[in-house]
């Protein structure tokens, strides 16, 4: 049994880097996203007429956009994705499935290149024209959509290159011909073709590998969050002095009409000011991207950190953590229902991280904390390898999402994975598992609290204590810490 796409296919974990692609876990969907301003950015002859290709599929839509009133039929045949969930990488906390591109995102991108951006491919600010920009003028659509739509332009690229590296290293027996309806868009017929690919083979379904030099972390190097942001620098890039003004009056009187007398406005009136004056002035959105793609040799770098480290996360220190279990017969086959279950999975998290050297995993390289709950919560998926129980995440029984909901048969526990810097923590822990236990018939329910230091160890302390909950055994504290550890030569 493997956690990862090298152990399940025992390849070589050097031979995949070389190769460039990323070492995805093939338990759980790992928070990376293809940023298709590192497909422009690229030296790569290849990258660069993916890019192209895209720009083409969207000039297509514009002109579509332009022509009249389209069906629903068509907006869903043109602009709605599944998410290509065979590549592993996304939000998902359990498995690899995901809600794709729907009908709202359709006929948000259809309204843009109808009205707003009717100009796209044409543009004379920027260098090149970008996906990204008809995603920027509204909120809600974000670096999972942008991937989604980029991944399945270029799926047929992602299956070649998957196809070339199971071929040079995988064997007959672990590949079949898999059919993908929808490969490769025709522009002269205006219809999707089907191709078919030889591609690796694991628990029913097939696997895509995504080179890391087209990927990235958080957000795309061209996102709306930027923009808005440093929307006060955005008009430093405009050469015309009487537009210039204007930006700069209206903004001023967006601002007025938001922010509350006689008080300085808040960063979220200026960002709302911002946004009204992007709407007035869709032309800004041109001079941010001219911004961005004059620095745009550091996407690249920043791009590949954020990679390296989520593989330094996720997948080779993970190993640290599973490998000392793979050596012990009965780990995965606990007795005792899913409540003795979560509670050995976490105490084995709690003594490798502790213990073991694996607090590592939640320091960046310059050791300051990476405090993300979703990094908290993959990680904890993560560890329930080889589990005969059903694990749901984010499951919603009526009185809100919880963690995780660990089933066998009609026995249920529910956990959460909190950080000690969570500010509503208090109230959650007084109320929230109880009520998630009532909705989801569960059994048990248990809270594990990850911290970082010393003050976040005594807030916990004290908040227990507080709530008459010092002793409770179903909350789980797990030290983080690094100041209380050996150093790294010595551990």
């Amino acid at each position: 049994m493997g956690t990862f796409f090298t152990d399940t296919f025992g390849v070589d974990q050097e031979t995949l880097e070389a190769y460039g692609a990323f070492d995805i876990s093939l338990i759980n969907d790992l928070p990376l996203f293809i940023d298709p301003f590192l497909l422009f950015q690229s030296e790569r002859d290849e990258y660069q007429a993916l890019h192209q290709q895209i720009i083409d599929y969207l000039v297509f839509l514009r002109d579509r956009a332009a022509a009249g009133p389209v069906s629903e039929g068509m907006l869903r045949n043109w602009y709605c994705f599944p998410e290509i969930k065979q590549n592993w990488l996304g939000f998902s906390l359990v498995g690899n499935g995901g809600s794709g591109l729907g009908i709202d995102f359709a006929r948000e991108l259809h309204a843009n290149l109808g009205a707003v951006f009717s100009d796209f491919g044409g543009e004379k600010i920027t260098e090149s024209s970008h996906l990204e920009k008809v995603c920027l003028i509204a909120d809600g659509v974000g670096r999972d959509n942008i991937s989604d739509f980029v991944t399945n332009l270029i799926q047929d690229f992602l299956c070649l290159y998957t196809e070339e590296f199971a071929k040079a290293h995988l064997s007959a027996d672990q590949v079949r011909s898999v059919s993908i309806d929808r490969a490769v868009f025709n522009l002269d017929t205006e219809s999707w073709q089907r191709r078919t690919y030889r591609l690796p083979w694991h628990q029913g379904d097939f696997i895509l590998l995504t080179p890391k030099d087209m990927l990235t972390r958080d957000e795309n190097w061209i996102n709306r969050g930027d923009m808005i942001e440093g929307f006060e620098r955005i008009p430093t890039a405009i050469p015309d002095e009487q537009l210039r003004a204007s930006v700069a009056n209206y903004f001023r009187l967006a601002l007025s009409r938001r922010a509350k007398p006689k008080k300085p406005p808040t960063a979220a009136e200026r960002h709302a000011a911002a946004a009204d004056t992007i709407r007035q002035f869709p032309a800004l959105i041109d001079y941010y991207i001219k911004l961005k793609e004059m620095t745009g040799d550091d996407a690249a770098d920043l791009s590949a950190e954020k990679v390296l480290l989520t593989e330094i996360f996720f997948s080779h220190r993970l190993r640290e953590i599973l490998r000392p279990q793979l050596q012990q017969a009965g780990f995965y086959q606990i007795a005792g229902g899913t409540y003795a279950e979560a509670h050995a999975r976490l105490a084995y998290l709690k003594h490798a991280i502790e213990d073991q050297g694996c607090w590592r995993i939640f320091y960046d390289q310059d050791d300051n904390p990476v405090e993300r709950e979703r990094d908290v919560q993959v990680l904890f998926r993560l560890v329930w390898f080889g589990t005969e129980s059903d694990i749901g995440a984010e499951a919603n029984d009526g009185r809100g999402p919880v963690d995780f909901k660990v089933s066998r048969g009609r026995n249920k526990t529910l956990v959460e994975m909190k950080l000690a810097k969570n500010s509503k923590l208090e109230a959650n822990l007084q109320k929230q598992v109880e009520t998630y236990q009532v909705a989801a018939d569960a059994e048990r329910g248990i809270k594990a609290i990850v911290f970082f230091s010393y003050q976040q160890l005594k807030r916990v302390q004290d908040i227990l204590k507080r709530l008459k909950l010092e002793n409770n055994p179903d909350i789980v504290l797990i030290d983080a810490r690094s100041d209380n550890k050996p150093s790294a030569s010595k551990a």
